[in-house]
């Protein structure tokens, strides 16, 4: 069945990284942000081992929280029930995605264009980025470029501890179009 919603081409930027980390994805308007935070931890190489929010406005959307109802309602709106195109369905439109609430990784979202889907093309999509996305908990911006600095530096008095924690080669500029695919492969097969 070929797709009928309108398809959000959205860039996403790692706030405050410099150069910047960014992504730019197709993304089906009758997608949930549940689903959109799903391509997100895909597009940027998160594991999903954080709590997150999608801020539109003065409104928070997330995930349900049992303890929110203890202390007067909801304080999110529900991810799961809340789609793509309610919130980014028009060109200019813009939210703010926060990632792990300790390193608060903020990612400023820009709908760029509104689009008619293409029947040939699967969704969701990443057509472009740069750089490889920072690891999980490694302190937040500061912590990125500690660890930057560290690798990149045999005499750099973390860089055994850095090396040794992160468990393999990083390369901050390392970035594949067909890698975020390949990951998003799987959320366009649950979408048939």
């Amino acid at each position: 069945m070929p797709p009928s919603a309108p398809v959000c081409q959205i860039k996403v930027t790692i706030t405050g990284t410099r150069p910047p980390i960014w992504r730019r994805l197709l993304v089906p308007a009758d997608m949930t942000l549940a689903h959109l935070h799903t391509i997100l931890q895909i597009a940027f190489g998160w594991q999903e081992s954080h709590l997150h929010e999608f801020r539109v406005g003065q409104r928070s959307y997330g995930p349900p929280d049992p303890m929110d109802f203890g202390f007067g309602g909801p304080l999110a709106i529900s991810e799961k029930k809340t789609f793509v195109g309610d919130v980014l369905g028009k060109k200019g439109a813009k939210a703010v995605y926060t990632y792990d609430f300790g390193d608060s990784w903020d990612h400023a979202i820009t709908v760029e264009q509104v689009l008619p889907p293409d029947p040939a093309i699967r969704y969701p999509l990443c057509v472009a980025g740069k750089l490889h996305g920072p690891p999980e908990d490694c302190g937040g911006l500061p912590g990125f470029y500690n660890f930057l600095e560290a690798i990149a530096d045999a005499n750099h008095p973390d860089h055994d501890d850095m090396t040794e924690w992160y468990d393999a080669d990083f390369d901050p500029l390392a970035f594949s179009v067909d890698e975020v695919n390949a990951g998003l492969a799987r959320l366009r097969r649950v979408r048939k």
